[in-house]
């Protein structure tokens, strides 16, 4: 096994002064050591200038992957294994690396070093399998398409520094590893959509086209065309030039498949065959399409459930359940709390053109404290609300609390809530109670609501839940 071994803490801390360290940093095009933690203790000026860091910016004790959002350096600390031969995506370049765990006298493990070599690929051309993927130059046709559907977050944007995020990320970053299937389990709200898109991000299908499709938002009777297109005059009034469908303009690249529990049955099968054929038919249409997409799907329900009784096909079901990665709710990260606050105000502030506002320890202690059933989603609705209506630069706790629910030693005189905040949370309780009674089914409590699935959706995404 590849290790570096018989240092000391000390060591480690002097290792950046070490001649051999200078030699090899000289010849390859960065280095970073990490204590035991995966925190910083030392990055080269080279790999400062790959990264884009500011070689002023003081950034020892900093986790990696906040200078690295990529990293697998933690992998590296956490597992005592080394990853001799991996790419890696620093902004809009691939990078041959190699990570190397650092032990002690006692054989322990007490940090790592990792390694930059090459940022041209056509070294490692005829050893690395993952070059297969990058090979083949998209056309100019290609590269518009892709720049269209570009992905809009990557792991930096999933906030986070609790234990659980730390082993979620730690999961979502080996997938991104890996070309197969991702299904993203957990509460509506959690970032299911965030992760879809940080693990595109970081694949080797990164510079092709990310599609995503919303199986909650979009009417049954317009799926199929949604998802395989539409032949030239498949029907009367389909386009006399056909349409592609979402499959076919996610080729090369990532279909993100969001709510997937509300497919439709009669599409269940034809799903199937993509994932197992990768090839489909239009509407309308008898020529097969062939295609090569990665997928990833996502899902607030109880999936195996819905196996059990009938409501999903289990071949389909294994089909997605290949590489399951379970987003834990809000409520058991709530130490994530503070800095996610932190930084949606902060963007908040930006977006509004309005000077920052500042969270007290009583607001603190309220946003801890409540059960987020929206989660991250409802976080963010609520300080944006917040934000807006509060007075002063400072939010206390009170300013989260409906107006008939302040301390009576604040009001002056009766509060009359408006009208319009009364409807909204009466609409919002009652949306509420209706995914609770049908087990969060959208479909039966759209029915039980007496509106759409579309609305109901909408509906969900304003309030939050």
């Amino acid at each position: 096994m590849t290790r570096a071994t018989g240092f000391t803490l000390k060591d480690l801390n002097d290792l950046s002064e070490s001649p051999l360290l200078t030699l090899l940093d000289h010849i390859c095009e960065g280095s970073v050591i990490v204590d035991d933690h995966a925190h910083i203790l030392w990055i080269s000026d080279k790999y400062r200038e790959v990264l884009g860091i500011d070689p002023l910016r003081a950034v020892k004790g900093m986790p990696v992957e906040e200078l690295i959002p990529n990293s697998m350096m933690r992998q590296v600390v956490s597992s005592g294994q080394p990853i001799l031969l991996d790419l890696l995506r620093v902004r809009e370049t691939w990078m041959v690396v190699t990570r190397i765990p650092i032990r002690d006298q006692e054989d322990q493990v007490i940090g790592g070093i990792g390694f930059v070599f090459y940022k041209d690929m056509d070294y490692l051309k005829a050893f690395v399998e993952k070059y297969g993927r990058l090979r083949g130059v998209p056309s100019t046709a290609e590269k518009q398409l892709a720049s269209m559907r570009d992905t809009k977050y990557t792991f930096a944007d999933f906030i986070g520094q609790s234990e659980p995020v730390e082993q979620l990320l730690q999961r979502a970053r080996r997938a991104a590893e890996l070309d197969t299937t991702v299904l993203l389990l957990g509460e509506t709200g959690t970032g299911k959509e965030v992760l879809a898109h940080a693990i595109h991000h970081a694949s080797v299908r990164a510079e092709r086209p990310f599609v995503g499709i919303n199986m909650a938002a979009v009417p049954d009777n317009l799926m199929e065309a949604e998802f395989f297109g539409v032949a030239p005059g498949a029907y009367t009034g389909a386009d006399r030039k056909g349409r592609k469908g979402k499959i076919q303009l996610a080729n090369k690249g990532t279909l993100f498949l969001d709510e997937v529990g509300d497919l439709p049955q009669s599409l269940q099968s034809k799903l199937l065959r993509v994932l197992q054929e990768q090839e489909f038919e239009p509407l309308g249409s008898n020529e097969v399409i062939r295609v090569d997409v990665r997928v990833i799907a996502a899902t607030s329900k109880d999936l195996k459930a819905m196996v059990d009784v009938g409501e999903f096909r289990a071949d389909l079901y294994y089909r997605l359940n290949v590489l399951p990665i379970v987003v834990p709710p809000l409520r058991e990260r709530a130490v994530d709390i503070e800095l996610l606050a932190g930084t949606m105000i902060e963007r908040i502030a930006h977006n509004l053109g309005m000077a920052p506002k500042w969270l007290s320890e009583s607001a603190l202690a309220y946003l801890r404290d409540y059960d987020w059933p929206g989660n991250v989603r409802e976080l963010q609705n609520t300080l944006e609300r917040t934000f807006i209506f509060a007075q002063g630069s400072t939010l206390q706790a009170e300013d989260f609390l409906p107006s008939t629910e302040r301390l009576p030693e604040q009001r002056e005189d009766t509060v009359i809530e408006p009208l319009q905040s009364t409807i909204a949370r009466a609409e919002r309780d009652g949306i509420r109670k209706a995914l609770e009674t049908t087990n969060n089914n959208r479909s039966q409590a759209a029915r039980a609501l007496g509106i759409s699935r579309a609305s109901l959706y909408e509906k969900m995404a304003r309030y939050g839940l």
